[in-house]
């Protein structure tokens, strides 16, 4: 049986293959039978370019409509997707190229001679294509070829995709994502959060990343919908468009500009039925803010490279602020001890998953895929958390950010959360930094309000009076904002690094 996720796709496309498919707002509505049609003559020029079934194509270009062309081409010709942020420089695209050995590149044309100079240095010499708006070589050659193309059958565990990790401890490794891992996780999303063909997904993501890529891609063509397809997030653009959606997915800094937005009213967030929030984690104080503003409860999910989507809070029962849920249907989820023994209800220890979700290993890391992997199956995901009796997950954190002061473990999520819920603080960022005596000591970094009257004496003080001393940060510095990546998350080896050169470390402007 061909497991190829186009074909899954294809079965779900509306019977009417003139329904639009994504909407670009001020651009073009791009119906079903245009993706149907462009897709194939995508996969012919892909196989002109010499990409026989099990090549990679790495593409890094800017989010257009035909790039989701390119993507189903992929997968229609049983290549390999290699989707690369567009912030990546040279270096670090030098590595991804030599790792993943593409047979094409696909880029955007102001990029074209640093990567033609990157190709040329490889060994396999890659063919490099360029994709814009208006079109660019790799459309010229498809406007040529065939409107119909046979998908080449592909079994359910091989390579569709390789994403490639932040590499924020050492170089980047490829997680490698089968047909099998991206059909089962975005059926199971399909049928928990309820898509059906009536559905408007507001799609304001990148789509070089699972969130924007696969999830909100994925459920929307699984469900035979529509998207609107925006290049960016601007709140206030997001705002005026949000009266035509029915579903919108975004990073938990979406969520923060909007409330941020005065034109965001209960009235002008009305329409849409769901909003999602997921790659980062969502503050308690957001969501409540959100509710309080809308009347309406942000759905948190967890999910991550290598898995996909892990947990969800329900689309009917109780969202719970502070948790991202319990296992989506399919997949299961523990927490264990340093012993790898299942912990009680909320205690907290190690996030271990297994399912048809997790990815089949890290590209050409055999060793490294083993030490990620337990006896039995699960897989380490890295994340340290505590589930409830009735079966909800809260992540505290990630491994490498457990803080052990004096021979103790401080998780930094739970200083987060006091340090979130004073007058004046915006948001806030724990890490350890080398200490003499100690090993590791907290510090804190604060983001604040304008005019705020915080001050570091004053919020230790406030700290020793809720949570035990030893937790208690050694140092409280306030910073403008906080270092994040492209999706959001806090780069917390950013912060050990601006603040960790000595004891006491620089102090940030106010």
């Amino acid at each position: 049986m061909d497991a190829n996720l186009y074909t899954l796709v294809e079965r779900h496309f509306p019977a009417e293959r003139t329904q639009p498919c994504l909407v670009v707002p001020g651009g073009p509505a791009v119906d079903y039978a245009t993706l149907e049609r462009m897709s194939a003559q995508v996969a012919h020029a892909l196989a002109a370019a010499g990409c026989v079934p099990g090549d990679r194509v790495a593409v890094q270009v800017d989010k257009h409509w035909q790039v989701l062309a390119l993507y189903l081409g992929c997968l229609r010709a049983g290549l390999v997707y290699l989707p690369l942020n567009t912030a990546y420089q040279k270096s670090e695209l030098d590595h991804f190229f030599r790792d993943a050995e593409p047979r094409v590149i696909v880029c955007r044309d102001q990029a074209l001679g640093v990567i033609a100079t990157l190709a040329e240095q490889l060994p396999a010499k890659p063919v490099v294509l360029t994709l814009d708006a208006q079109g660019g070589e790799l459309m010229d050659r498809a406007a040529r070829c065939d409107t119909v193309f046979a998908t080449v059958p592909r079994a359910a565990d091989d390579l569709a995709a390789i994403l490639y990790t932040s590499g924020t401890t050492g170089r980047a490794k490829g997680a490698m994502l089968t047909h099998r891992n991206l059909g089962s996780n975005a059926l199971t999303l399909v049928d928990q959060w309820g898509f059906t063909r009536g559905d408007v997904l507001l799609h304001a993501l990148p789509v070089y990343h699972v969130h924007g890529l696969f999830v909100a891609v994925h459920c929307a063509l699984l469900s035979g919908g529509r998207m609107l397809w925006l290049d960016k997030f601007d709140a206030k653009d997001v705002v005026s468009h949000l009266p035509h959606a029915t579903v919108m997915m975004g990073v938990p800094t979406f969520y923060t500009r909007l409330l941020a937005e005065p034109s965001f009213t209960r009235e002008a967030a009305a329409h849409p039925r769901l909003y999602v929030s997921g790659s980062a984690p969502l503050l308690p104080e957001t969501f409540a803010e959100f509710e309080q503003r809308t009347g309406v409860r942000i759905l948190e999910r967890y999910g991550m490279t290598e898995t996909g989507m892990n947990t969800s809070n329900p689309l009917r029962g109780e969202r719970r602020g502070g948790t991202v849920g319990p296992a989506l249907p399919g997949v299961d989820v523990r927490v264990v001890d340093g012993d790898g023994r299942a912990c009680g209800p909320d205690v907290v220890g190690a996030i271990e998953v297994r399912g048809p979700n997790v990815f089949a290993g890290y590209w050409r890391l055999p060793e490294r895929t083993r030490e990620e992997f337990t006896a039995d199956g699960w897989f380490r995901t890295g994340d340290m958390g505590r589930l409830a009796a009735d079966g909800y997950l809260t992540i505290v954190g990630r491994a490498k950010d457990l803080i052990i002061s004096g021979g103790l473990n401080i998780y930094p999520k739970e200083i987060e959360e006091h340090l979130d819920a004073l007058p004046g603080v915006v948001e806030s960022a724990v890490v350890g930094i080398p200490d003499a005596d100690f090993g590791e000591a907290v510090l804190a970094v604060i983001v604040a309000r304008e005019g705020h009257g915080l001050t570091e004496a004053g919020v230790i003080a406030t700290l020793k009076a809720d949570i035990a001393r030893f937790k208690v940060p050694k140092r409280v510095v306030f910073a403008r904002d906080l270092p994040r990546n492209a999706m959001g998350k806090v780069q917390k080896n950013v912060l050990r690094a601006t603040y960790g050169g000595d004891a006491a470390g620089p102090r940030a402007p106010s």
